[in-house]
């Protein structure tokens, strides 16, 4: 579970609610037609932007924002050398033997047992980590394309509210709920544009920025092994992957 991402959430809605409890009441920034604008329109929207499948993908994605399991990259290096250590007193072809629950180490590891060239290992593992940059990317951008849809219907529902005040100037009763839309959708679409969709695609991106990082580690290691390095070199050049502050815990 990320807690900070929990956090940022319920504490900016919190800071938000206590602020208008402060200065009036909740219920007047309750208004339905505002809600329907806001959030049917930015979804109809996304539908246009995107496939189908994409958008549904998008669910698993906004989940993964909050249950998220990092990969300890020092238990990734201890793994790497070992294995390192071991095809420097056997064989390459020993590797084959080890089991290996990472699925891109083990790929690798497998192909170098099997006597494949460092081309063949490297330009498979970089098409790896370039498809899995696409398929990040594509989730951002329907965060992204919920971050910008969202104010530009708060807009549309501004302007709704005030052409439907301006119509009835003559009736004082309808000028209040008028003008609620007018206002509430713009306050709906910036709320949910700054708090949620474009920090969800603000935290996605960083998230696989170090994904990325992490498996450009594993694919040096491998390359490392495979030209016969020594296993404390091979820990140094994987060192130089992590912050000063994960390095100190080495």
């Amino acid at each position: 579970m990320d807690f900070a991402t929990l956090l940022g959430i319920v504490g900016g809605l919190a800071l938000i609610v206590t602020a208008i409890m402060m200065g009036g009441s909740l219920l007047a920034f309750v208004d339905v037609p505002s809600v329907i604008i806001v959030i049917g329109g930015t979804i109809t929207a996304i539908l246009v932007m995107f496939p189908m499948e994409v958008v549904l993908g998008s669910v698993r994605i906004a989940v993964r924002t909050f249950r998220f399991r990092k990969e300890n990259p020092l238990r990734v290096v201890d793994d790497i050398c070992g294995l390192a250590d071991k095809a420097r007193r056997e064989s390459l072809v020993a590797l084959e033997k080890v089991a290996l629950t990472d699925e891109f180490l083990k790929k690798g590891v497998r192909m170098v047992a099997d006597g494949s060239s460092q081309f063949q290992v490297q330009s498979l593992l970089d098409a790896e980590i370039n498809f899995m940059k696409q398929r990040h990317r594509r989730g951002q951008a329907v965060f992204k394309g919920l971050g910008s849809a969202a104010p530009a219907f708060g807009m549309i529902g501004t302007l709704v509210g005030l052409v439907n005040m301006l119509q009835n100037l003559s009736d004082p009763n309808s000028i209040g709920p008028a003008m609620a839309v007018a206002l509430l959708t713009t306050f709906y679409g910036a709320v949910l544009s700054n708090l949620l969709f474009l920090p969800m695609a603000k935290k996605l991106e960083e998230r696989s920025t170090d994904e990325q990082l992490l498996l450009q580690l594993k694919m040096e290691g491998v390359l490392s092994i495979m030209n016969g390095e020594h296993p404390q070199l091979i820990r140094e050049k994987l060192m130089a992957f992590l912050p000063p502050n994960i390095r100190e815990k080495g």
